[in-house]
């Protein structure tokens, strides 16, 4: 069915023109578009930092022409930006449609390999693999996004680029500011290095006897996100050796990053691998001080834990100035069918051009994402840092790292060597070295590249 409606918002400007149908004629149509635009203020004029969006040019010749897009979990935040696109091109009718996450990525490689698979799509970059062979490279230069967005030469495959990080998502000390406060600690107790942290956990840790009633810190369930997967390199150490391919966990920075869990708990005292299963469950029930999680346990906080008063200080460093604070992993810009048809291609493609230059919308997705945006003319903005997850990583967001896309195994075997340290009795030397083994043996027909030697400082 064709779109004969530019935006609910534009409804009164259409009454007013009266003028506006499907069967008017392509002259007719651009002056009531032109009217109906300037009274609800969609911009005319070309916008943008390098990458720039001219709402002037017509899409598909201004001829009628539908297309869907796919996308997980955020309907809201999607139509916003389709109705802001179609607020500007009325011919291009835009079919959202939403699927579950688990159902999503089995569907999705499905329909693009197929005839009739959306011409624009959500993309994760955990599913590159399975998604990268279906996707039409973006009509941008890399040298352009480059000029505008952090972290795109790590997305640069054969001098084309198929999505880009949009915002930047990491691991941040989230703490309870009543605890903070009743603990005797200010704002000048932020803790800079992983010695200072452990005093603080010790002064925000309450114990009747043996039992703890509040942990000072807790990093149970996601010590394997938020610590052996990052903390390495502050050590220097990459996640991959020099060939891109072959994981090293079985080192001395991880064996560092593991023995500092253990001092944690059974040195300083300060939680316990039996108090509450997921760190970050126990600090939303105030029963834990501190817990290291990821930007987006801002918006688990406000929703499932509203009544918890907490702030938010960048991760601990072992040292001054480390090679790196930890790694980053990134919501991603649209994936473009390259199995669609030439029409709604050329669609796609203006539509992420339209997201790329438009900082608005691009401020909105990464509110929403608590993510800190990629798009360097942001970085200063002061909504973003309002947000208390984001605000924190402004200082040195270029000194994070993406590993790229890495298989699930390496996050699921380094769970089960903490799992073997802390419940089995297992050594730190011996739980490395079986999960090196099973990476090893899990991506041997894997066609995974690190791109840690894109960092911007890499040794």
């Amino acid at each position: 069915m064709k779109k004969c409606w530019i935006a609910a918002g534009l409804a009164a400007a259409m009454v007013v023109t009266s003028l506006t149908g499907c069967g008017s004629s392509d002259g007719k149509k651009a002056a009531e578009n032109a009217t109906a635009n300037a009274a609800v203020n969609v911009p005319t004029e070309p916008f943008g930092d390098t990458v720039k969006y001219d709402p002037s040019q017509p899409i598909n010749d201004g001829k009628d022409i539908s297309v869907e897009f796919w996308e997980w979990g955020s309907d809201n935040l999607f139509q916003e930006l389709i109705d802001g696109y179609t607020a500007i091109h009325p011919n291009v009718s835009i079919k959202l449609v939403n699927n579950p996450w688990d159902d999503y990525w089995t569907k999705l490689p499905l329909s693009l390999g197929g005839a009739n698979g959306p011409a624009i799509f959500n993309v994760h970059n955990s599913q590159h693999e399975n998604l990268i062979n279906y996707m039409a490279p973006y009509e941008v230069s890399s040298d352009d996004l480059d000029a505008d967005f952090n972290g795109v030469s790590a997305h640069v495959i054969d001098g084309k680029v198929y999505y880009i990080d949009y915002g930047i998502m990491t691991g941040s000390v989230y703490y309870n500011k009543d605890m903070w406060e009743a603990a005797g600690l200010t704002d000048a107790d932020y803790p800079k290095t992983w010695d200072e942290m452990r005093e603080v956990a010790k002064k925000l840790t309450i114990k009747e006897g043996n039992s703890f009633v509040q942990a000072g810190l807790n990093f149970n369930g996601t010590f394997h996100q938020n610590y052996l997967l990052g903390l390495n390199y502050q050590l220097g150490q990459d996640l991959f050796e020099d060939d891109k391919k072959t994981a090293t966990v079985n080192n001395d920075a991880m064996k560092e990053v593991m023995q500092l869990l253990v001092d944690l708990y059974e040195v300083d005292g300060v939680g316990s691998k039996d108090f509450g299963a997921e760190g970050a469950d126990s600090f939303g029930q105030g029963q834990s001080a501190m817990t290291i999680q990821w930007g987006h346990f801002n918006n688990t906080l406000k929703t499932n834990f509203p009544d918890i008063n907490f702030g938010v200080f960048e991760i601990p460093v072992f040292a001054e100035n480390p090679y790196a604070y930890n790694r980053y992993n990134g919501e991603s810009t649209f994936g473009i069918n390259k199995n669609a048809p030439a029409d709604q291609q050329a669609v796609a493609q203006d539509i992420v051009k339209y997201f790329l230059a438009n900082n608005d919308i691009q401020k909105k997705f990464n509110i929403a994402m608590s993510t800190f945006p990629a798009k360097k003319s942001l970085a200063e903005d002061a909504e973003i840092l309002a947000n208390p997850s984001m605000a924190v990583l402004a200082d040195h967001i270029d000194r994070y790292i993406w590993p790229g896309p890495m298989p699930a195994t390496m996050e699921t075997s380094l769970k089960t060597a903490g799992e073997n340290v802390f419940f089995n009795g297992m050594s730190i030397d011996d739980a490395l070295a079986e999960a090196e083994a099973t990476i090893h043996n899990d991506m041997k027909n894997s066609s995974f590249e690190s791109v840690e030697s894109l960092y911007k400082y890499a040794e």
